[in-house]
């Protein structure tokens, strides 16, 4: 194969897909991960994707993201939410029903998700635009009106329909986290996570190390047995102890090198 039909080949990969790891276009197209590195290099010159640590995703998509603030935030702590992404992604199983809300971390777990069959439930546009044309994944999406600084939809038509609907797992950011539980910055995004929590058979909290010790306005729920907590790095002990008190699990994501 040329380096050309190669550059082709993963360019083909990804406008199909949205979005790939350098470890699953190696895979598919019997490349080492630095081959894959310089095709990837060739496509952002050309502007067709956008270089993440561990992948691409297709430019175009992203410009669905970057008409909201949650672009910005995408860019903040990037590594950490991708290793936060990959462990979640790890323990989701083919034919589940997942449910993903609308924060950057949630959409770093949606990135590793999208070579597996799975049927989704999302208020996030972006997240919905990221699984539109992969084969082999059921999304959903649900009504509300559009909250615009992130993307996502909310009020009582968001709620209505996550209500309706019965996940295996809930996937769920948050802007704080203190010994009283996860905050939002609003009372309309915690009121549909809390749906997303009612609705799941468990919950997994996706925040990175930002999100510690910070309070919001609104408390989107204390810890529970049923959630599990994934970040980066070990929260300080009052809060490790809450959760632990709760019945709750904290699971810690390491970076490693692409």
């Amino acid at each position: 194969m040329t380096n050309r039909q190669r550059v082709a080949l993963v360019e083909r990969f990804i406008r199909e897909h949205h979005y790939a790891s350098l470890r699953t276009l190696a895979d598919r197209f019997d490349s080492s991960v630095s081959t894959v590195r310089r095709a990837l290099d060739l496509l952002v010159k050309r502007g067709v994707v956008h270089r993440h640590h561990g992948g691409a995703s297709l430019a175009e998509t992203d410009v669905l993201a970057q008409e909201f603030d949650f672009a910005a935030r995408d860019r903040q702590n990037p590594d950490e939410k991708l290793a936060i992404g990959r462990l979640v992604a790890d323990q989701i199983r083919p034919g589940m029903t997942v449910i993903l809300d609308g924060g950057s971390t949630t959409y770093a777990v949606a990135r590793h998700l999208v070579d597996k069959p799975l049927r989704i439930v999302t208020n996030s546009l972006p997240v919905a635009s990221l699984f539109s044309s992969v084969d082999g994944t059921e999304t959903t999406v649900t009504g509300g009106s559009l909250y615009r600084k992130l993307g996502t939809l909310v009020g009582p038509l968001c709620e209505e329909s996550l209500a309706q609907v019965h996940a295996d797992v809930a996937i769920v950011g948050g802007a704080g986290v203190t010994e009283q539980g996860v905050w939002s910055h609003t009372a309309l995004i915690a009121s549909a996570q809390r749906k997303m929590i009612a609705a799941a058979g468990r919950t997994l909290f996706v925040l990175d190390r930002s999100k510690f010790g910070r309070t919001a306005l609104s408390l989107i729920t204390p810890f529970e047995k049923d959630f599990t907590i994934v970040t980066d790095t070990r929260p300080a002990p009052a809060v490790a102890r809450a959760i632990e008190q709760a019945g709750a699990q904290l699971t810690l994501a390491r970076k490693r090198r692409a």
